[in-house]
């Protein structure tokens, strides 16, 4: 016997059916709709390798034509691993235009603070280095072989020196100084292509060029002068040092 409409709802209520699931009715006998394959996954882009970072690193330095285009481009390179733990990029600081640019080894902590290199303890020594000879700050330029401090002020790594380089070059090119001084010994070799320590590469002149510098560049190094604050002793040094660079600028 069939049921009416009220009373097919009835047994549904007491059955305990409160919800339709569905506005339409559904045909349980019908054969299922196909379901469709899920559309294929867009193919991953290879990871990064060593020789395409420092590809990357050395097309976006050489597309700069200027100090400040150079230090944007930085700014967006992530081919670094030193700048996940570093706090500030720290670039570079004085005259873009100058005739004399030191490089240094890697910030430290106070220059990771303020983002700007050699601001601390031994960048005080530096500015009376510097004005020994009659140079200020805001005469010369200032810059590092890497742009962001290595976690607790280790030794950056030949990696990270390597993959910074191309922007090192390319910011030494912009500012083209007639005098190059690396200070330290991990600078000098970077720079000068030296396996020498510092110490018996200082009082020595060597030339740097690259294919888009106009001329060579007269260059030297001597000591850093982190080195300089635990080895007062080797100050003399660096004194005769410094008269060097200030009689070679003269003759140039």
């Amino acid at each position: 016997m069939s049921l009416s409409n009220r009373e097919l709802l009835k047994w549904y209520l007491q059955a305990g059916v409160d919800e339709a699931v569905g506005e339409e009715p559904l045909n349980r006998f019908a054969e299922p709709a196909p379901i469709a394959p899920p559309p294929p996954a867009s193919p991953k882009p290879p990871p990064k390798t060593a020789d395409t970072t420092l590809h990357d690193a050395c097309s976006l330095a050489e597309a700069a034509s200027t100090v400040d285009e150079l230090r944007l481009s930085l700014a967006d390179f992530e081919g670094c691993a030193l700048r996940k733990t570093a706090t500030n990029l720290v670039f570079g600081d004085g005259n873009p235009d100058a005739d004399i640019i030191f490089i240094g080894e890697a910030p430290g902590a106070e220059e990771d603070r303020q983002g700007l290199p050699f601001v601390g303890p031994s960048g005080k020594l530096l500015e009376r280095m510097i004005g020994s000879i009659g140079l200020a700050r805001s005469t010369v330029y200032i810059s590092n072989t890497v742009f962001w401090r290595p976690p607790g002020n280790r030794s950056p790594t030949t990696t990270e020196m390597a993959v910074c380089m191309p922007f090192v070059e390319r910011l030494i090119e912009l500012v083209d100084p007639k005098v190059l001084v690396a200070l330290g010994g991990p600078a000098a070799k970077s720079l000068l292509a030296q396996s020498q320590g510092v110490g018996r590469l200082r009082g020595r002149w060597f030339t740097y060029s690259t294919p888009r510098l106009a001329r060579p560049i007269e260059a030297t190094a001597t000591f850093h002068p982190a080195y300089l604050l635990r080895s007062p002793a080797q100050k003399r040094e660096v004194w005769s040092d410094m008269l060097a660079i200030k009689r070679k600028l003269a003759e140039l």
